[in-house]
């Protein structure tokens, strides 16, 4: 219905919908939907709990005021001074009163636009609408994609398809490069709470940490690597005791060579050799963790997140999934530019490239660092929703991975 190509399913909704003349739709899919006002960041700044709303004419509604709100699929690319914040069609109903402006412009100058009248009658309209809505905002753990205004392929596009675990999970576009997530205080509060970042200093260094794969636990990924080492030699899969015994004699060499004498320009340096407590510490320590990898190993293989017969190749992705996604989380937040946030998500996209063989590859290893920090083995959400991510990612034929080849040579 309709010729227009609109930027996401939330303002193809809204088309179909007024194109139909089908007002309760429209209703329907406002309340569902997340609607976001401009703001000028130096007034939420100085007034995080407040939100100026204003009036602007429209000669569609007669020229009188109306206030302005935005679905998703419409924001602007990020400037520094225009932030936006997040609300719903029931914080309008409540929100507007007899003072204020007789028109709500949704998406004005758009295809979609509506100019709705705010009686209180009309407001009670809103509520019940939202009363009946299901969901607000975008399905979590589905594939959502930005057809207008968000690159669908190229360098870019491939470093936010390597962070999309996140995206897909938040019920966020996956390809969302101008990134305004939930809204200015909301991304810099996830920021402060999450990762300890609150300003643009720490937000860089946070993202060539990840860049760096400095924040994953170095023991995982040397226990990872002595694996492939070893399928490397033997041209083959490598059995649980094999690892282990090569691992403890490898943990037991790197001890000897770390006590031996060493010459250097003050002369031999005599080193303090590790007590055995603390080297069968680490040995035990190490052996766990491989258990544990091999636990979530067999468990990927029944839910199809590894093929029989592989295995996970690194977990670095955590980190690069993350530096992706932290890349977008710090345009959000306003500690960096659109330029900035696109040349890390394209060096994300690089380092991943060189680390894995395949999107289900990087998966598998994104997958099982979040659950070596998190689950615990308990196999709850943090593993369970990253399974639903995988199949989504795997299976909707909207998803980037099914669309943009992992090898630039495979088109």
């Amino acid at each position: 219905m309709g010729t227009w190509n609109a930027p996401s399913i939330i303002e193809r909704q809204l088309y179909e919908a007024k194109t139909a003349n089908d007002w309760p739709a429209y209703f329907d899919a406002l309340a569902r939907a997340e609607l976001f006002v401009p703001q000028s960041r130096a007034y939420l700044d100085q007034h995080p709990n407040a939100v100026y709303l204003q009036p602007v004419r429209f000669p569609q509604a007669g020229a009188a005021p109306c206030y302005v709100a935005y679905t998703a699929g419409m924001l602007p690319a990020p400037t520094g001074d225009q932030v936006f914040s997040r609300h719903s069609l029931r914080w309008f109903a409540h929100r507007m009163d007899l003072g204020d402006p007789p028109y709500l412009a949704i998406n004005p100058g758009s295809p979609c636009e509506a100019f709705l009248p705010s009686s209180p009658a009309d407001r009670e309209v809103w509520k019940f609408h939202w009363n009946q809505a299901t969901e607000y905002g975008m399905k979590q753990n589905t594939v959502h994609a930005l057809h207008v205004g968000g690159p669908l392929h190229g360098a870019a596009a491939f470093g936010l398809a390597c962070g999309a675990h996140l995206s897909v999970h938040n019920g966020l576009f996956w390809n969302a490069l101008g990134y305004h997530g939930e809204g200015y205080l909301k991304e810099r509060e996830k920021l402060r709470d999450w990762w300890g970042v609150t300003t643009r200093e720490q937000w860089l260094a946070t993202t060539e940490r990840l860049l760096a794969a400095d924040m994953v636990s170095s023991v995982w990924e040397f226990t990872l690597r002595i694996r492939v080492a070893l399928a490397k030699e033997f041209a083959g899969p490598v059995d649980i005791e094999h690892w282990r015994h090569a691992t403890e004699a490898t943990l037991r060499a790197n001890a000897e060579r770390a006590a031996e004498p060493r010459l250097t320009p003050d002369g031999v340096t005599t080193a303090r050799p590790r007590s055995t407590a603390e080297i069968e510490g680490e040995i035990a320590g190490v052996q766990r963790v491989i258990g544990r990898i091999a636990r979530y190993e067999q468990r990927f293989r029944a839910d199809g997140i590894l093929g029989e017969g592989r295995y996970v190749r690194s977990v670095e992705a955590w980190d690069y999934g993350r530096a992706s996604q932290m890349a977008r989380w710090g345009l959000g937040a306003r500690f960096g530019t659109v330029e900035e946030a696109e040349d890390a998500v394209v060096r994300a996209g690089r380092v991943c490239r060189l680390a894995y063989r395949s999107w289900e590859d990087l998966s598998a290893g994104f997958i099982l660092g979040r659950c070596l920090q998190f689950d615990e083995e308990e196999y709850g959400h943090w593993y369970t929703d990253m399974v639903a991510v995988h199949q989504a990612l795997t299976t909707d034929p909207g998803s980037p991975w099914l669309n943009i080849p992992w090898n630039p040579t495979d088109r």
